[in-house]
């Protein structure tokens, strides 16, 4: 049966809706993300799947708070909280984000590479370079609404991890008292990995990213200058919200799937330490299967292709910003020559880490720790900017989102310290 006019134009406003939220959202759920996920399934089995139920709505509203200082303000969030604290201490933040984000596609480039070292034979620093490369010449050369469709499209394959669960036949009504009744965590190895699961679900490179792409959709439409960028019509703004919502919704959604699967198979076998992706890939063949084996690699692959250009490019935003250099993704690589200088650095060195010893699970467990322990901060940041009247041209953000995101950075700050204590 056919859809009718009325329902087809319905659903494809409904898509033509997801841009930079459903982006965000899936390169939430990085290498780095599934990692974690895998190894909190893996070690506590379902005892931390209530987290996907707590993070969706925080998640939601810090990265509308972004996406409303980039569509109000007229700039990114640097160059915002350049406006409330002293320049030395942003660039510091600046810096912090670098070494961060740099980490991460280090070990995000190894962990896809070992996967595909395992699938194929081919030794893993081949696809490192192929990876790497690749990325930089699609972020350089494609045009930004050209690569921002190529993101979305990529943001399809975290689906397999849905399916994955399902192929390994959960016990729902265990699966769902775990999910609605949470479970506090207990001893030093929980708390480090509900403080890891809470780093890598509200990292702060996705706060940058969310604002920046916001002024990049604006330059796509013509608005090239800060004065036709500021204000924002309650229409885009509501459209916006969809956007965030679907996207978060989506990336705790898939948060979800991957600790349900681990706890489901790797947990209830006894195998709760892994080495790296890889050995997450061989530890769930023999339990669920070729097929989730290979559905598992390929998540891991193809969001990893969208997380990378994501961490390396909130890096050379954030610099940008606060240095007042030509930007976007939109320009030439001759007319932003230091934007993209950043962008390129990151995912280089990002390379060159993979030819070193570093463990690309503990780097990837390390920097979601290290981004819930910074995140806290910068969150502070966020809302003195999104309560500003003047900043956000008299659209500050709802009263209720500004405590919903104050009570998440009590939160943050309340595990980290948990996290040194216990």
């Amino acid at each position: 049966m056919k859809c009718s006019p009325t329902k087809k134009s319905g659903l494809k406003r409904f898509f033509a809706l997801l841009g930079p939220g459903i982006v965000t959202g899936a390169a939430d759920d990085d290498p780095s993300g599934i990692v974690t996920y895998s190894m909190a399934g893996a070690q506590l089995g379902t005892s931390l799947l209530w987290t996907a139920l707590l993070t969706w709505p925080l998640m939601a509203t810090i990265q509308m708070m972004c996406a409303r200082v980039g569509l109000v303000s007229g700039f990114g969030l640097a160059a915002s909280l350049q406006k409330k604290f002293p320049k030395p201490l942003i660039i510091t933040a600046a810096l912090a984000l670098f070494i961060a984000n740099t980490i991460n596609i280090s070990a995000d480039l190894s962990g896809m590479a070992d996967v595909m070292q395992m699938l194929t034979g081919i030794y893993s620093w081949i696809f490192v370079i192929i990876f790497g490369c690749a990325i930089i010449f699609a972020t350089v050369r494609f045009p930004y609404k050209a690569l921002a469709s190529i993101l979305k499209w990529l943001a399809a394959v975290l689906f397999a991890y849905v399916i994955t669960a399902f192929l390994v036949h959960p016990h729902w009504p265990s699966v769902l008292k775990a999910t609605f009744l949470p479970s506090w965590p207990r001893g030093h190895a929980q708390w480090t990995t509900l403080v890891a699961i809470l780093g890598t679900t509200i990292s702060p490179y996705l706060f940058f990213w969310q604002a920046s792409q916001e002024i990049e959709e604006e330059k796509s439409k013509g608005r090239h200058t800060e004065a036709s960028r500021r204000g924002a019509p309650p229409s885009a703004l509501k459209e916006r919200a969809i956007d965030v919502g679907v996207g978060t919704f989506f990336s705790n959604l898939i948060m979800y799937f991957i600790i349900l699967t681990t706890a489901l198979t790797l947990n209830q076998n006894g195998i709760t330490h892994l080495e790296s992706s890889r050995d997450a890939v061989q530890a769930l063949r023999p339990l669920a299967g070729n097929f989730a084996a290979l559905l598992y690699s390929a998540g891991l692959v193809g969001v990893g292709l969208l997380a990378i250009p994501t961490l390396a490019g909130s890096s050379a935003y954030a610099f940008s910003e606060i240095f007042n250099w030509h930007q976007g993704l939109n320009r030439t690589l001759l007319r932003a020559r230091a934007f993209y200088g950043v962008l390129i650095c990151s995912i280089f060195v990002g390379m060159a880490l993979c030819l070193t010893k570093i463990n690309p699970m503990d780097a990837l467990f390390l920097t979601a720790i290290i981004n819930g322990v910074l995140a806290p901060f910068l969150l502070g940041g966020l809302v003195m900017v999104a309560r500003d009247s003047k900043i956000m041209q008299n659209q500050p953000s709802s009263p209720l989102a500004q405590i919903v995101v104050i009570l998440t950075t009590l939160c943050m700050f309340a595990a980290a310290a948990a996290l040194f204590c216990f």
